[in-house]
């Protein structure tokens, strides 16, 4: 297949913002994709090389990116940097000088898909001497021969900056649509789809649950559409595969313990809701995986929890879903997420973090048990095999999460404070029936957390857009400040501005032009401004982080408002943070 009839797809998809149209072209576009291509094409698709739990990133910088186009453009470094920050998209760049350079040289050959796709798929195994020069040749070589469009897309696909619009249920309806055929018409003129009668909806509803299921357990829309067109007998034969992680299930929110009793059903089962972070565990005899949320491994990072879950699991293969919450090994006393996140990404001194800053596994969900999948299986029976499997839990090393049964809002209220006592970020309330469904924010599980109040705070840098976002300013860097009017970054946030007006509330356009005339330093993206805007935030809460200059950093923020009324010197102090921070946790 040649790329351009890829880019093609590309340049429909991103000319419209209508979720049906978008399903509609990429079905029409799969029905005629050869087997022997389509998982090429629907990595690509989606912007990647690899599957999503992949470990293998292409490595590939903006500054990487910026010597390849000029090497193929024949312009300057500095020519490339200067239109990128005019266009503020590197590969609307690319376009411009990569086209004007392929008119003059009239070069002839055409890119294939695979061929780009196999070229991109090596830069992971480029290391060592004289790696990056061979990256930038590389991906210089393959520009040459691309059009204006397609080196637009070249380098958004090597930046994984792909923006056209494929949300996972776009691409799962398309694979539905181009292979299962569930006997729909789509009406482009009410952007609409129509079936023949009720049970061709419920039929559809069917088939669509199918795909989702598929990929539910395999993580990869290349292997469910592959099975896909062999037909829905092939769907349902794809299972959970030990070592390939799953999206962790997520939990919605309520505002109180009653209100999260409500939504699940009484008598409920409520646990800690412990301030960690996931871990999905996969154990398969002797050897142990570990992922993040992300779907990152960090088997590496981690070897007391892969020590632990060997001596201490009682099964020959599981996949178990956990919480790893730090403590200090003097006191004994549980630590904030922050103080032990930088283990995620060191992969040196393992030994050195593993003493500092030490983790105890509290495992609270079994998705798969010697052999058997657990999805469908009801929550209150996936509780009762792990208490058989985890029969001697060690304190400070593996146990199972803190749990309590109950019906009563009182004994619910009580297990809520003594969470936050023990500094803990709240409870979880789960329905005993519910199923266990990967990547879904589900109605059976909520958490419920104390709320806290907005913030003021001064915006200090932000970065310039790219792609739709261009020409605006995101990703706003803001602070807070001491008694003596010393700023104190807290965080970044994106979260809460509108694209458009009629959306309603505060948008990226009236911030940019609020910024504009604050700007006091500019490299690359990174603007730097004169403190002089203040945004009102929420935000879930407040966690110690060395990143930020406060000692905090504020987790989910958003913006709510500007406060124009408000000047520097009335911005939240450091010592309200301080205070904030404390409370939240009842000490």
């Amino acid at each position: 297949m040649r790329y351009s009839s890829l880019v093609s797809v590309y340049l429909r998809l991103e000319s419209t913002s209508k979720r049906l149209e978008k399903t509609h072209v990429l079905a029409s576009f799969l029905k005629d994709v050869p087997a022997a291509e389509l998982e090429t094409v629907i990595l690509l698709l989606q912007g990647r090389l690899f599957p999503m739990w992949d470990s293998r990133t292409l490595g590939f910088s903006t500054a990487l990116a910026v010597k390849a186009v000029a090497v193929a453009s024949g312009e300057t470094e500095r020519k490339v940097t200067s239109l990128w920050k005019k266009e503020g998209d590197l590969g609307k760049a690319a376009s411009l000088l990569v086209g004007k350079k392929k008119q003059a040289t009239l070069v002839s050959k055409e890119l294939d898909a695979q061929e780009v796709f196999l070229a991109l798929q090596r830069f992971p195994g480029m290391e060592g001497k004289g790696s990056v020069d061979l990256k930038v040749k590389s991906l210089a070589a393959l520009l040459g021969h691309a059009s204006a469009e397609e080196a637009r897309f070249l380098i958004r696909t090597v930046l994984e900056t792909l923006r056209v619009g494929i949300a996972e249920g776009t691409l799962r309806d398309a694979i539905c649509w181009a292979y299962l055929d569930p006997r729909i018409r789509y009406n482009m003129e009410k952007n609409d789809i129509e079936f023949p009668d009720e049970s061709g909806r419920e039929a559809y509803n069917t088939l669509v649950a199918a795909v989702q299921q598929a990929y539910d357990r395999c993580n990869d829309y290349a292997t469910v559409a592959k099975a896909a067109k062999s037909g829905v007998a092939a769907l349902r034969k794809i299972s959970l595969t030990l070592g390939v992680p799953v999206r962790v299930m997520l939990a919605q929110k309520e505002p109180s313990v009653e209100a999260g009793l409500d939504r699940v059903g009484r008598p409920a089962a409520l646990e800690y809701k412990y301030d960690g972070f996931r871990m999905q565990v996969h154990k398969k005899k002797a050897d142990v995986t570990i992922f993040t949320r992300r779907l990152e491994n960090v088997t590496v990072q981690f070897p007391e929890v892969v020590h632990a879950v060997k001596e201490h699991l009682g099964a020959e293969t599981a996949i178990l879903d956990c919480e790893a919450v730090g403590f200090d090994p003097k006191t004994g006393k549980y630590t904030p997420f922050q103080h032990i996140s930088q283990r995620i990404r060191r992969k040196y001194d393992i030994a050195k973090l593993q003493a500092q800053l030490p983790v105890e596994l509290n495992v609270f969900d079994l998705l798969y048990l010697d052999g058997k999948e657990l999805l469908d299986t009801e929550f209150e029976k996936r509780r009762e095999l792990l208490t058989k499997i985890l029969k001697k839990p060690i304190l400070k090393t593996i146990k199972l999460s803190t749990l309590l049964q109950t019906g009563s809002t009182a004994e619910a209220e009580r297990f809520y404070k003594e969470s936050l006592a023990a500094g803990n970020e709240g409870i979880m309330c789960k329905s005993l029936s519910g199923k266990y469904q990967p990547g879904g924010r589900v109605g059976h599980m909520v958490k419920v957390k104390p709320v806290l109040d907005t913030m003021d705070l001064v915006v200090v840098a932000a970065e310039w857009g790219e792609g739709k976002r261009s020409g605006w300013l995101t990703s706003f860097t803001v602070a807070c400040r001491d008694e003596t009017g010393e700023l104190f970054t807290i965080g970044k946030v994106g979260t809460g501005l509108k694209e458009l007006e009629q959306e309603g509330g505060v948008t990226f356009q009236q911030v940019t032009e609020l910024l504009r005339p604050a700007i006091i330093a500019e490299q690359g993206r990174e603007v730097t401004f004169d403190p002089a805007l203040v945004l009102e935030l929420a935000f879930e809460e407040i966690q110690r982080s060395p990143a930020y200059a406060s000692g905090y950093a504020l987790r989910f923020p958003r913006v709510v408002n500007v406060r124009d009324d408000r000047s520097v010197e009335d911005i939240t102090s450091l010592d309200e943070v301080r205070r904030a921070f404390e409370h939240q946790r009842g000490r």
